[in-house]
Formats: structure tokens, C-alpha cells, sequence
């Protein structure tokens, strides 16, 4: 039988639903912690933990002496265009930095090689960067790539030329295939991404073609609380 949720991943699952459905919208202040005290039964110990952890991640903002206010706008990136990280944080006025984690070439795994259709045990590039705004952790890219479509791609500096650059001008995009999906923070992704353990993530899973192959298999995750995938579609748009 599993344990029960301590009571304050009750409190913050609550408050998560209510600002995820938009019942609580930005800029609008949440109960107080006197209410949610008396509403839950629980110490004002378990609140304010559950409170400061949801701003740690960026759902809530804290203004001492006024209140808890549900936290702005998310930053944005188009779901059906590959778009570079880099330009999406600078067109916020903001300053990008990346932290490179893996940087080699491996003998993949069977699960990755068919994203490719190639045969188990292929020769692919491996990258994780960490991509940052203002100094705070906003994406991990996990990236895989076609050897034979990027060949230099292991020598970039990408400190001065992120993937999305180099590969944009060295394997002209054909088509691409995006699957979204929610996933929570094990306890190694989340020390990465600046999170708690447990919270929410996004998770866009692209392929890109270039010139009739498979050149790069990617895994972009962000914190649900500070980002959104956004898109539109138009009948009989043929672009």
C-alpha cells in the first residue's frame, strides 16, 4: 500500500491545479496563509514550505508584507517551428548562457539508432547542454545526431554556436516531427534544472530531416511552471 502524500504536496498539487486551469490567473493573489492554515488543518510550518517551493520554481511571487501572487506570463516557444533557444531568451530581453554536460560520440542503443533507421550499435553524436536565461536554468537539450549529416558537429564551440545554429546551415531542414509530453522531475533532472524533485516538466521530442535522413533526434525539457509550448494551425496551410 503506498505511503499518503505529505500534506504539503497536497497543498501544492492544489494550488498547481488551480493556476494550470485558470482559476488562478497571473498576478492575481492566492489565499492567504491564515486561509490555507484553517482550510487544510495543517501548521503554517507545512504552508510556507509548500508556498516557498512553488516560488523557488516560478509558479508563485512572494512580495513580503502584501501577499502571494501567482507568478507572469511564461516564457514561450512556437510548437510547430524550430525555433533557436538562443533568439527566444534574447528576444526577452534577456541574456542566454549554456552549460555544456556531455559532448561525445557513442555507440547507441537500439531505442535511439531506430529514430534514425539505423542499425543498433551506430556510430551517433551525443550532446546535453543546458540552456539558461539570465543565469537561471530554463532548458536541457539532449540531443543525438546524424554523423553523416553533421560531421564537424563534436568540434562546435556552442558557447558561440548552439546546435540549432550549426545545424540549420550545415543540414538544411526538410520536415520535422514533434511529440509533447508531461513528465515529473526524478531527482537528477531536477538538481540540473533548478527544481524540486516531483514537479512538473515539459518535454518536446523533435526529429528533423535533412536531404531524405534522419539528422537529429532531440529531447527538449523545461520546468512546466516557468515555460509553455505554444501554436496554431490554419486549414489548408501548406507551409
Amino acid at each position: 500500500m503506498d505511503a499518503p502524500k505529505p500534506h504539503y504536496l497536497k497543498l501544492k498539487h492544489y494550488i498547481l491545479r488551480h493556476v494550470t486551469d485558470g482559476d488562478w490567473k497571473p498576478a492575481s493573489r492566492i489565499p492567504s496563509e491564515n486561509d490555507l492554515v484553517k482550510k487544510f488543518g495543517i501548521s503554517r510550518m507545512t504552508v510556507n514550505r509548500a508556498l516557498r517551493e512553488l516560488t523557488d520554481s516560478g509558479v508563485l511571487e512572494r512580495v513580503q508584507g502584501v501577499g502571494t501572487f501567482v507568478a507572469g506570463p511564461k516564457a514561450e516557444s512556437a510548437m510547430f517551428e524550430v525555433r533557436s533557444i538562443r533568439d527566444e531568451i534574447v528576444s526577452r530581453g534577456q541574456t542566454h548562457s549554456v552549460q555544456v554536460l556531455t559532448c561525445e560520440s557513442v555507440q547507441a542503443r537500439a531505442t535511439v539508432t531506430a529514430q534514425f533507421a539505423l542499425a543498433p550499435g551506430s556510430e551517433l553524436f551525443h550532446t546535453r547542454l543546458l540552456h539558461n536565461a539570465n543565469g537561471k536554468p530554463l532548458q536541457l537539450e539532449d540531443r543525438f545526431v546524424n554523423p553523416a549529416c553533421a560531421p564537424e558537429y563534436l568540434d562546435l564551440d556552442f558557447h558561440v554556436e548552439i546546435p540549432h545554429q550549426y545545424l540549420m546551415r550545415v543540414a538544411p531542414l526538410e520536415r520535422t516531427e514533434h511529440i509533447i509530453e508531461a513528465e515529473v522531475a526524478q531527482k537528477r533532472m531536477a538538481a540540473q534544472l533548478a527544481v524540486h524533485e516531483g514537479d512538473p516538466l515539459l518535454v518536446l521530442t523533435r526529429r528533423t530531416w535533412s536531404r531524405s535522413q534522419v539528422a537529429s533526434y532531440v529531447r527538449l525539457i523545461c520546468p512546466a511552471s516557468q515555460y509553455r509550448f505554444v501554436g496554431s494551425f490554419s486549414v489548408g496551410d501548406s507551409r
